[in-house]
């Protein structure tokens, strides 16, 4: 099993440009779990992605010591293509929130959520845009 990284050291790695090639192990390395999109297309993401987590990681509802992020991009049956990003415990792996920043799923129409373990995951603790979500996270 991959030994996994926590959100602090990742940020670093992100921000010393570790994550910038686009070979696929360079993205499987940086979070890359399972996607639908061109391989091609994932450094890119990892970018966009990163650049979200980076807004959220002194959030109160985060611990960047003791979690790490894992990617994943969805391919709905009705919709378009998206990104989301887990933030997970680092022993347990069980994950903590799966945030959508924009959802591809028509229904959405372009809204984000946080899915989350304090309910279980049984409905989004927020729906909205980035704005909310990251200010949802900053409070």
């Amino acid at each position: 099993m991959k030994t996994q990284i926590n959100l602090l050291e990742w940020v670093k790695k992100f921000d010393q440009g570790e994550f910038k090639n686009p070979s696929v192990e360079v993205q499987i390395s940086a979070g890359w779990y399972d996607w639908f999109c061109r391989e091609t297309s994932l450094a890119r993401k990892t970018q966009n992605l990163g650049r979200k987590l980076k807004q959220i990681i002194n959030s109160p509802k985060l611990n960047p010591k003791r979690q790490y992020v894992f990617f994943k991009n969805n391919c709905p049956l009705s919709g378009n293509l998206y990104d989301d990003f887990r933030i997970c415990d680092i022993i347990s792996g069980d994950v903590i929130f799966t945030i959508t920043p924009s959802s591809g799923h028509k229904s959405a129409q372009g809204r984000g959520d946080v899915w989350g373990k304090e309910n279980n995951f049984k409905e989004p603790l927020i729906t909205g845009s980035w704005t909310e979500i990251k200010k949802w996270f900053n409070l």
